[in-house]
């Protein structure tokens, strides 16, 4: 089977890596790819907003899958073009892709279905969303509706700080996504990640993880896209991940088909886990990045016959195996980030890493010169990614691998896993 996978951050290089090691893979293209992916696959320059270059490439390299990695092209109707085409696609149609596209669509669907989530509201005007944080209590969370590159979610702790965040929102900082927003109550519990394969209402629970937005440690500083993750998360335990496949992911499934729009990809529940149960934060219509990292190491099955069935539409006898290790990943990321960062300093000392077993370092963003010189390309450049018996073994084997890493312009989190570890779980 030859496939082509769209994106190159870490988390397509976490699933090149993956499929690479299927017996039934034929030929692997990434578009764009990075320095990482480029060991499994053969990179190629596609503009994923080109559906009609992305059909050519297709029929040209006798493409039999492709895999969507980000959530851009999706909320963008590539897969409806390639469906159309005739060309099997994993992710979804962009109308199914609103769960991540527009908050607002999301917490609108949940109201209508009794699907646990946060009280809300939603705004197109500054003074009446303003008007609004006034009659509630504080912290209040404050979202722009559509695409922010994880970047468009303000807990706002004053009225100063939700009256910043409307005026950013709705003054254009985030563009068409910030067009309108989403007001929701602060829930307080401990977040978790869930994910799933869906193809209509069939719905093929995966596992949990639990990743680090802040930036900084101890949950400090600006969000990012994620700092680090680690996988299973003790939070997400077999009875909570009953009620979350019961009372969230499955009711999803079943309104999306039933309004004739059914989902065929996976889908990432970003959850709150509160004293009367799990309620949903947001979803997403992709693998997580950093989770997929971690749970593309715990994966004890063949990726690849469970994405091609998914992107066909049925489920029924796909089953995956999964390791009982802990896998753990660490983000180093330029400094600067999630502000303002240089690209193109030099990286060295992962040839010496590339041997040590169970533990990878999956790129994000990254290039290489002709010479091979390896630089960074990006805000978040690496992934160190280790598999233990515990949370703490396969913390320390990732930190242990960081501090033989030469790149003085990056930095990480230290404290990656601290939830677990304070559970007593590590």
């Amino acid at each position: 089977m030859n496939i082509l996978l769209i994106g190159g951050g870490g988390r397509e290089h976490a699933l090149a890596w993956k499929m690479a090691q299927s017996p039934g893979l034929g030929r692997l293209y990434a578009a764009p790819g990075n320095a990482g992916i480029a060991v499994h696959a053969d990179c190629v320059a596609l503009d994923p907003d080109d559906h009609r270059a992305v059909i050519d490439f297709c029929d040209r390299a006798a493409i039999d899958l492709v895999v969507v990695g980000p959530e851009a092209p999706l909320v963008g109707g590539l897969a409806d073009a390639l469906d159309a085409a005739g060309i099997p696609v994993f992710g979804p149609s962009a109308a199914a892709a609103r769960l991540e596209g527009s908050k607002g669509f999301t917490k609108d669907l949940c109201a209508r279905h009794n699907i646990p989530t946060a009280a809300y509201e939603r705004f197109a005007d500054a003074a009446a969303a303003k008007a609004f944080v006034r009659a509630h209590a504080l912290p209040i969370v404050i979202k722009a509706d559509g695409l922010a590159a994880g970047k468009g979610v303000v807990i706002a702790e004053t009225l100063a700080e939700a009256d910043t965040a409307i005026d950013d929102m709705l003054g254009g900082r985030f563009g068409a996504a910030g067009e309108s927003l989403v007001i929701e109550e602060f829930l307080a519990g401990e977040e978790a990640s869930f994910f799933a394969l869906v193809a209509g209402e069939e719905v093929l629970p995966l596992v949990g993880a639990q990743d680090h937005k802040r930036a900084y440690d101890g949950d400090k500083g600006p969000n990012t896209g994620g700092m680090g993750a680690y996988s299973p998360a003790p939070v997400l335990d077999a009875a909570m991940a009953s009620r979350v496949m019961d009372e969230i992911m499955r009711p999803t499934a079943r309104a999306l088909a039933t309004a004739g729009t059914p989902y065929r990809g996976v889908l990432y529940a970003g959850l709150m886990i509160t004293p009367q149960g799990p309620k949903l934060i947001e979803y997403n219509v992709r693998f997580g990045d950093p989770e997929c990292q971690v749970l593309m190491m715990r994966l004890a099955s063949d990726i690849v016959p469970a994405l091609a069935a998914t992107a066909g539409g049925r489920l029924d006898g796909v089953s995956l195996a999964w390791r009982d290790d802990v896998a753990l990943t660490v983000v180093m990321a330029a400094k600067g980030y999630p502000g303002q960062y240089e690209k193109g300093s030099v990286i060295r000392g992962l040839a010496a890493l590339e041997a040590e077993p169970d533990l990878v370092v999956f790129h994000a963003g990254t290039t290489r010169d002709p010479d091979g010189t390896l630089r960074a390309a990006g805000g978040r450049v690496l992934n160190v990614t280790a598999r233990a018996p515990t949370v703490a073994a396969a913390r320390a084997r990732v930190y242990e691998a960081i501090d033989r890493i030469d790149w003085p312009e990056g930095f990480c989190r230290r404290d990656i896993g601290w939830r677990a570890l304070g559970r007593g779980t590590g």
